[in-house]
């Protein structure tokens, strides 16, 4: 027989284990998946599948704006600025491209980078030089323009930072000092650098006479710096004497060519009205360029690209007269070192 005190805590203790709050949870390690015949009630968790990981690298893609400044000229030379969008035609090795943007370039920024040749062999052709490079200046900044100033002899210096002030340029162009020798090439690579970062139009205005006696850079690395830069070469030569023996025709070559390459022109001078009559050309052409720009339908390829541009046959019989499409040669897809 079982005492009744000990019955009694038998019946209380069975009572107690029987009530839910009291049983012992199943370690979640352990519990078995949720049969959903069984239990629809419960919603079964599923795990979300897993990215496989892979070591390669992640690939960004910088798809640069390709902008070309034109010159649109007739026969005789002058500027001939009747022309639209439809009437272009851009091409990038070859392959035709789609016009993202197109204006007309009178109205965007200029920024030029005026080098003047203070070498002996131009010396007693500076005065002239200088007349000549300010009345220039006057006639064609405007208050968003700017213009900067570099002599260069023996060695490059910039007498003036870029600037819209007319009497700071003047007073730059009444110190300036002669040298022996001729850095042009350096002026033309340190002009350049100095543009590459500034917006809108970018010109380098070169007066010389062609000649390089002491140069750093070569040819290649100032042609290189100017197109890495977007900048138009306007070469005006001095040939006081046309005969000379001294004259050297290497230099001005390479003038004519650098010129090319980069979309802009080049001129000759012998006097003071030549010089007042090139300023003026290259100030008309200035006010009546075109801006084309475009996204490469090609991401990857050589590193200096081919840049070509025509005119519609539309175009040409609207104008009735003979064009010529002047632009620079191509890029390059890197900066100035």
């Amino acid at each position: 027989m079982i005492p009744r005190r000990a019955r009694l805590l038998i019946t209380v203790l069975l009572f107690t284990l029987a009530l839910p709050g009291f049983a012992q949870d199943v370690p979640a390690a352990q519990a078995p998946a949720a049969n959903p015949a069984l239990y629809p009630h419960i919603p079964v968790q599923r795990k979300a599948p897993q990215t496989p990981k892979t070591d390669a690298p992640t690939i960004s893609v910088n798809v640069k704006l390709v902008n070309v400044f034109a010159s649109v000229a007739n026969a005789a030379g002058a500027p001939y600025g009747d022309l639209h969008k439809e009437d272009f035609r851009i091409f990038e090795d070859g392959v035709e491209q789609k016009l993202s943007i197109f204006e007309r370039e009178s109205g965007v920024p200029l920024s030029i980078a005026m080098a003047l040749d203070t070498s002996m062999s131009t010396r007693k052709d500076l005065p002239l030089e200088v007349a000549s490079a300010r009345k220039f200046a006057h006639e064609i900044l405007r208050p968003v323009d700017a213009i900067s100033l570099y002599e260069f002899s023996t060695y490059v210096s910039q007498s003036l930072p870029f600037t819209s002030s007319e009497r700071s340029l003047d007073t730059a162009l009444n110190h300036l000092h002669t040298g022996a020798a001729t850095a042009l090439y350096d002026a033309i690579f340190l002009s350049a650098q100095s543009l590459e970062r500034r917006q809108g139009r970018k010109v380098i205005v070169l007066i010389t006479d062609g000649g390089d006696t002491a140069s750093k850079t070569d040819y290649p690395e100032a042609l290189r710096a100017a197109q890495i830069s977007e900048a138009l070469i306007y070469s005006i030569i001095m040939v006081p004497i046309e005969a000379d023996a001294g004259r050297d025709t290497g230099g001005e070559h390479a003038l004519i060519q650098l010129s090319r390459d980069t979309g802009g022109k080049y001129y000759y001078a012998t006097s003071l009205a030549q010089l007042d009559a090139a300023f003026h050309q290259i100030s008309d052409e200035l006010r009546t360029q075109f801006l084309l720009a475009y996204y490469p339908i090609r991401r990857v390829g050589s590193e200096f690209r081919r840049i070509d541009i025509e005119l519609t046959d539309e175009a040409k019989k609207r104008a009735q007269q003979e064009l010529f499409v002047r632009h620079r040669a191509g890029y390059y897809n890197s900066k100035i070192d």
